[in-house]
């Protein structure tokens, strides 16, 4: 082979300068955000913690859809429960208002909730 201690030698160098991220932060975990007890059991009774952590965003949705369409503001959940549709009733039970952002800023996802108007009725 023609220059292939090179060849061996540069892919050796490549592989290693690519995955010394990996092994760097191997085992090292970000810690998950703290969550508020009270707001986590609003959310709870609304649905089951493991349906409100897949699907809490499709529920809202709903509720916007709901109310903004039909006039509906109540929502009835799986067990038979009857619950305000309001994001703002949501934001209250959090004293500290980092419950939502806390989580979302974790996960690296935006919050579009207040998009259209402002909690507390204030249009952008």
């Amino acid at each position: 082979m023609y220059k292939g201690g090179k060849i061996i030698a540069s892919l050796i160098i490549f592989v290693a300068l690519f995955t010394i991220p990996f092994f760097y932060n191997l085992g090292k975990a970000n810690a998950g955000p703290e969550i508020n007890s009270e707001q986590l059991e609003y959310m709870q009774s609304i649905e089951p913690a493991i349906d409100m952590k897949a699907s809490h965003p499709q529920l809202f949705d709903q509720w916007r859809d709901e109310f903004v369409r039909n006039g509906k503001t109540v929502y009835v959940n799986s067990q038979g429960q009857s619950f305000d549709m309001s994001i703002e009733k949501l934001a209250e039970s959090d004293p500290t208002g980092q419950f939502c952002v806390s989580c979302h800023d974790y996960t690296a996802v935006t919050i579009t909730c207040t998009s259209c108007h402002e909690l507390g009725g204030a249009t952008q």
